[in-house]
Order: structure tokens, then C-alpha cells, then sequence
């Protein structure tokens, strides 16, 4: 955006040069994290990551709910390396990680940089096998790695940096014998913590609900712009924080964007349709917003 001129040369051969070593220094702090442990990069409006014991199903889920195409198999510890996966939740997408066993040998180091960098990590039990005890242990295990859920602080002060999530548990397998009561001890034990959505990656069940939970587990808000005298565009939400405000908004298209903001013009969360509001109003899910400067 910067004008091209011979009082500019200088400040041009700045920018690249700025540009250049943050690239640089970009590519080495990536090239660390790979070697350090499994990169994935963040895509879409929210990143999910699978976790748990041996056979809860996490690579089923990733194949139904996807186009992702992991290994599945009866036997434990098929998936060797993450995998991610893009779910369609209406017009945006949220990304499934699916990880290795978090109780397989040497696994610790390596998943520990894609669980703390998740914006959820969904505990996967099976609901055929015992998935109270899944969970107790999958949360012993992710304390280990320095995650602990923000709704389940630990009983004792831990010591060194602490990554606090948010947890949602995905009950696996309901069709199988026994589900039911299975489900019901884990819904007394720890639904006062966490979301638990029941469903089966073979037979389907609950499946078109899972992405509506995971969408509000994110926390997230999808808004709409309009140009003055134009319509809406419907395809390009863009995606905030929930109790996000206009200003918000207006500084998540551009940074500077905010500043010359005198206005907007809201549909949705107004007392009114086409309500004129300030930087400060509340957005909502849905919302249109027609900014003026």
C-alpha cells in the first residue's frame, strides 16, 4: 500500500528486508516445532483435536465427519502420526486432528504441541469398553503434557507453564451393548465439567449433531458484511469470538479499519433491522454488519 517513489526507495528496502528475516525466522521456528514434535497448521474457523485410549474410534470419526482418509483398523495404535481433516459445519469449516494414542510409547513429546496450540481437544472413549475410566485416565495423561481443562482446575498447584483448554467428550460406539448404562455413569461422573455428545462413527448415530456442538464449544460467532447499496455477502463470514463487538469486527477485516469507523449499520442483534449502532455494540451468530467511515 505504500507509494512508490525516490522518497520512498529507502523505506521500501526496509519492509524488505524486515520481511525477509521474519520469513526466515518463520520457517526456522516451524522447522524446530517439526522436530521437536507434529506441526499441524491451524485452518478454518476452529481446530478440534482427537484424543484418547487405544480403539475409541477417533480415526472413524475422522472418516465420517470428513474427507480425510486414515487407517482404521480393530487393532490398537493404527494411527502413528496425526492426520487433519476439514468438517462442514453449514458455510464454514472447523478442523478434526486425529492423534496417535496419547498412552502410546514416546507419543507424550511428540502430540504435547498440537494439544496445547488446539482451540479444543475432545476426549474420544468408547462407550462399549469403560469410558469413565477412559476419561480419568486420558486426563491424567494430557496433564502430563501441561493441558489441563479450564472447567476441571487441578486438585494440586502444578509447577511450570500450564495450557488451559477447553474439553469436550465425544462417547463413541453407542450402539453397542451396554452403551446406555455405560453412557449414563459418564454423564453423572463428569457432564457437571464437560459437554459429552454420544455418537457412533460406524452406524451414524448422532453424527449430524456432533459439528452443531463442537461449532458452540468453540465459542465462536459467524458475521456477515455489506457494502452501502449492496447486498450481503453470505459466503465469507467473518468468524469472532463470541461477545464480539463492532469495533471487533471492524479491526479483524483490517487493523486500521476501526479507526476511521464513524458507524455501522446492524441486521440481527438490533433492537430493530437496519439498527445504526457504535463500535461498541454486541455482535451476534449471524449477524449483518454495513459499515460506514
Amino acid at each position: 500500500m505504500l507509494p512508490r517513489h525516490k522518497g520512498t526507495d529507502k523505506l521500501h528496502a526496509g519492509l524488505r528486508s524486515k520481511i525477509a528475516k521474519l520469513s526466515q525466522e518463520s520457517e526456522r521456528k516451524a522447522a524446530t516445532a517439526r522436530r521437536s514434535g507434529f506441526f499441524i497448521r491451524r485452518e478454518g474457523a476452529g481446530q478440534v483435536v482427537l484424543a484418547g485410549a487405544p480403539n475409541a474410534g477417533k480415526s472413524q470419526l475422522l472418516t465420517a465427519l470428513t474427507s480425510a482418509t486414515p487407517e482404521v483398523a480393530l487393532y490398537p495404535y493404527t494411527t502413528q502420526a496425526p492426520l487433519p481433516g476439514m468438517m462442514k459445519f453449514e458455510d464454514i469449516q472447523i478442523q478434526l486432528v486425529d492423534t496417535p494414542p496419547l498412552g502410546q510409547r514416546g507419543v507424550r513429546a511428540l502430540i504435547s504441541s498440537i494439544l496445547r496450540a488446539a482451540d479444543i481437544v475432545a476426549i474420544v472413549v468408547d462407550l462399549g469398553g469403560e469410558p469413565a475410566h477412559e476419561v480419568e485416565w486420558s486426563l491424567a495423561e494430557l496433564a502430563a503434557c501441561r493441558v489441563i481443562p479450564r472447567s476441571m482446575p487441578p486438585e494440586e498447584e502444578m509447577t511450570g507453564g500450564i495450557y488451559p483448554k477447553d474439553v469436550v467428550i465425544i462417547a463413541n460406539k453407542s450402539d453397542l451393548p451396554g452403551a446406555y448404562h455405560n453412557l449414563k455413569a459418564l454423564r453423572l461422573r463428569y457432564e457437571s465439567f464437560f459437554p459429552i455428545i454420544a455418537v457412533s462413527a460406524t452406524q451414524g448415530d448422532g453424527l449430524d449433531r456432533l459439528p452443531v456442538r463442537l461449532f458452540e464449544a468453540l465459542r465462536i460467532i459467524r458475521v456477515y458484511t455489506k457494502a452501502p447499496g449492496q447486498k450481503a455477502d453470505m459466503n465469507e463470514p467473518v468468524i469472532l469470538p463470541t461477545e464480539s463487538t463492532v469495533g471487533e469486527a471492524a479491526e479483524e477485516i483490517h487493523k486500521d479499519f476501526k479507526k476511521g469507523m464513524k458507524y455501522a449499520v446492524v441486521w440481527g442483534s438490533g433492537k430493530y433491522q437496519a439498527q445504526t449502532v457504535s463500535k461498541t455494540h454486541v455482535l451476534q451468530d449471524g449477524d449483518i454488519v454495513e459499515f460506514h467511515v
